[in-house]
């Protein structure tokens, strides 16, 4: 496990590193580049590889419709859907509303 700071090296003896991340300290959307740089017993070290990592909000966002239980015969209303998130790191950008019929 490591926490990951731009331009930082993180030095491990094994061949595999976690990068380690939360929701306070997460990599933002987009492209992130890693470098991996090898070093022998020798102490000599390799040319860097880099590789890209692209972070993508995969999950779907979540409705969350607020309405009155109850209203007056012939009397407007409003829908409301302003609780409604994305938890995968994307924001709500649209609202797609639509009249199912009477039950």
């Amino acid at each position: 496990m490591a926490e990951f700071i731009i331009n930082q090296e993180v030095r491990t003896e094994t061949p595999t590193v976690e990068v380690t991340l939360s929701a306070n300290n997460a990599l933002p959307l987009g492209r992130h580049t890693f470098r991996l740089v090898v070093v022998d017993d020798s102490g000599n070290s390799s040319i860097p590889d880099d590789v890209i990592v692209i972070v993508a909000d995969t999950e779907n966002p979540t409705a969350v419709l607020n309405a009155p239980r109850s209203v007056n015969f012939a009397t407007s209303f409003n829908l409301d859907g302003s609780r409604s998130f994305d938890a995968g790191g994307g924001r709500v950008v649209a609202y797609q509303w639509t009249y199912m019929g009477q039950l």
